[in-house]
């Protein structure tokens, strides 16, 4: 097992170089947050703006359009529940979230499944949240998983319902024997999170806490990741979910030396300086 350490952040986050435009930061597609739940997807939109991505559009409910340009005024938007312009968005991104807020009832079931089929190997999935349920409840969307090499970001209890690994038994050996059938990387958040990469190799961190115990702190990580992996795209993918990690609680650390509690937005009002910092050129 390797701990995550700082140095993993000057491999990874780089000065960028003068002749450059958003284009060359890649294209993120979020897609979740129904009516309910709008908060868990905007969080993870404005996550993947502040960490650099170069163009950011956000598929979810239209009863979160308001808040959504309110908050993140640099996504742009398209309705999820319109299949027609769900597709052409998958078609132009390099890096799709799925899951944040999406539900689990039957649209946001149709959604997923839209994703799912019409995804590509030459792109990068993360799958969170709701969208994790929803592949336990519904295994005919394993085969899939094993197509398209996903970043899984589950918490425990979501763990437990897509692996069978009741949390009390969680440990790297059954972890791992599960993560590789389904050829995925897994972030298993916790105390300590640990990622299980898709070579065996495992890293878990060292830092964070429980003024991190927040709601909408996962939706956040998962954000940073999507954002990482669109702008570093031409380096190691496995390093690159590392580094954002890292970054992640390492922002949550210096906040909550003046915090009681830290809050997913804390941590992304902080990503654009944290960044600056440990850049190299």
């Amino acid at each position: 097992m390797h701990v995550l350490s700082k140095n993993i952040l000057n491999q990874i986050i780089t000065t960028r170089p003068v002749k450059s435009h958003k284009g060359n930061y890649g294209r993120v597609l979020t897609v979740g947050g129904n009516s309910q739940f709008g908060g868990a997807i905007i969080m993870a939109t404005s996550a993947i703006i502040h960490s650099g991505a170069g163009l950011a559009t956000c598929a979810t409910s239209l009863d979160n359009l308001t808040a959504l340009h309110t908050i993140v005024p640099e996504a742009m938007f398209i309705p999820f529940d319109s299949e027609y312009k769900l597709i052409d968005a998958l078609t132009n991104a390099d890096v799709i979230l799925v899951g944040p807020g999406l539900g689990t009832n039957e649209n946001s079931l149709k959604i997923l499944q839209t994703v799912l089929q019409h995804m590509t190997l030459q792109q990068k999935l993360i799958i969170d949240g709701s969208a994790i349920t929803m592949i336990a409840d519904h295994h005919e969307f394993l085969p899939l998983l094993k197509e398209l090499h996903p970043i899984l970001t589950p918490h425990q209890m979501e763990w437990q319902r897509l692996s069978g690994i009741k949390i009390s038994e969680q440990d790297d050996i059954k972890n791992t024997l599960y993560q590789q059938q389904l050829q995925a990387t897994v972030v298993l958040k916790k105390y300590h999170t640990t990622i299980y990469h898709r070579d065996g190799s495992i890293s878990q961190l060292a830092i964070g806490g429980p003024y991190m115990a927040t709601g909408g702190m996962g939706d956040t990580l998962a954000g940073i990741i999507a954002g990482f992996l669109a702008q570093f795209k031409f380096k190691n993918y496995e390093y690159v979910v590392d580094a954002a990690l890292y970054a992640h609680s390492a922002i949550a650390d210096e906040i909550s030396t003046t915090k009681y509690v830290v809050l997913p937005t804390d941590i992304i009002a902080e990503i654009q300086s944290f960044m600056k910092r440990w850049a190299v050129s």
